[in-house]
């Protein structure tokens, strides 16, 4: 039996550690020593971690992936994002990164800050099932079970109110990080707690079911036009499976045409399932008649196209407040499309779920709603219920990530 890979993003507030657990990790596991941490950066930084493209020039290829391949006896687990990195929300969002885990980072000095709310609130947003609640800084609350307890409650409440209603059942681990306390062996200096070790409940994290039996969505990231093959889009099988020979379908515009070959990794294929990254050979479709953001799907379940969609949303950032009206980008698998928010329906506390405000005049900063967006162009986009995978986006204005969200129900184009 293949060892279950899991993709695992770290979230949590700016100054609570990531790094620092990462660094620990990678040091106690033997994937880098001790020298090359503290040569790399004094203090071990995220971006050296996880910024391949720089990474990369500077060094060749030979440093990149072996940092985030992290291999335990029961997993495989890769560490596929972090925040401070530049595009982290918009990534975690649009499925550049999907992530079936999370690790929430929470200093037991500092406890629950507004951005561990907001990342939480993003990993359950994004379908995030898995989260492993690591309790960090326990050294400098004197390893004091008080503080822990105390903090645990408070991030159960926080997380069921999210709409984790499994939060009690999710590892609580109190560690420190920096002093490598309670990371892959017990710690003496805890010995009131006795859960599992952060490595211990790093490898109960599993690997989640291949939604193959849902129709086929293909979000087209390119499209070449190879000579004497002709046109090739590339795209990443979200869900359901793709086989050599069949007819298929481009939305919104309703190109369809017939797949002649399948490749992954330069390696032909008969069929291609949710996870592989392909590229595959249409017959009957010209490169003009497809873009980025399209999505395929097979003729007798085609992807929906809508004209506008009500959703769940969480907003990140505003500069004063989100109103009806505004006119930002939707960024949704790899499409972005101009809409407006043309209602907002409820206002929703994060903490509970329940709702506050009936047709709020206004969202803020950390609040969530209930919106209706209409769209001025037709887009992919499909409800939550029925293929969560393309039912969520990123809403961008100004450079920035100002709201994340899911798309519960839709207005298909006329």
């Amino acid at each position: 039996m293949e060892k279950p890979h899991v993709n695992l993003v770290f979230i949590g507030h700016v100054d609570h550690g990531k790094s620092t657990l990462i660094g620990r990790l990678l040091v106690e596991l033997g994937v880098v020593s001790e020298k090359e941490l503290s040569e790399e950066a004094g203090s071990f930084k995220f971006a050296w971690l996880v910024d391949h493209e720089k990474e990369e020039r500077e060094r060749g290829l030979t440093i990149g992936i072996a940092y985030q391949k992290l291999e335990t006896s029961k997993n495989y687990i890769t560490i596929i994002d972090a925040p401070g990195h530049r595009d982290f929300v918009k990534n975690m969002i649009t499925g550049a990164s999907q992530a079936d885990a999370a690790v929430l980072v929470v200093a037991a000095d500092d406890g629950i800050m507004p951005q561990t709310r907001e990342h939480a609130a993003l990993a359950f947003t994004l379908g995030v099932g898995q989260l492993l609640v690591a309790i960090n800084k326990m050294d400098l609350v004197g390893y004091d079970k008080v503080v822990y307890e105390k903090l645990r409650n408070d991030l159960i409440s926080l997380l069921s109110g999210i709409g984790y209603h499994n939060a009690s059942e999710f590892p609580y681990v109190p560690i420190s990080a920096f002093h490598g306390e309670n990371l892959t062996k017990t710690s003496s200096k805890m010995s009131w707690y006795g859960g599992p070790t952060a490595l211990r409940a790093l490898e109960t994290f599993t690997e989640p079911e291949k939604p193959i039996d849902k129709p086929l969505r293909i979000p087209v990231q390119d499209i070449f036009s190879v000579t004497g093959v002709g046109t090739v889009p590339i795209g990443r099988v979200e869900t359901g499976v793709l086989r050599v020979g069949d007819s298929i379908v481009f939305e919104p515009l309703g190109k369809s045409g017939e797949v002649r070959s399948i490749e992954m990794h330069h390696e032909s294929m008969q069929r291609a399932g949710p996870g592989d990254n392909i590229g595959f050979n249409v017959r009957g479709v010209s490169k003009d008649d497809v873009k980025r953001g399209d999505v395929v799907g097979h003729p007798d379940k085609p992807p929906t196209v809508a004209s506008e969609f009500t959703a769940k949303i969480i907003v990140l950032a505003v500069p004063t407040e989100l109103t009806s009206g505004f006119s930002p980008l939707f960024h949704c698998h790899a499409a972005h499309v101009p809409g407006r928010f043309e209602e907002l329906l409820q206002k929703i506390d994060p903490r509970t779920g329940e709702v506050i405000e009936e047709k709020p005049g206004s969202l803020r900063k950390g609040d969530a709603g209930l919106v209706r967006v209409v769209l001025s162009k037709p887009m992919v986009i499909e409800r939550a219920s029925e293929i969560p995978e393309l039912s969520r986006f990123a809403v961008r204005h100004g450079g920035q990530t100002i709201a994340a969200g899911m798309c519960v129900d839709l207005v298909r184009m006329k």
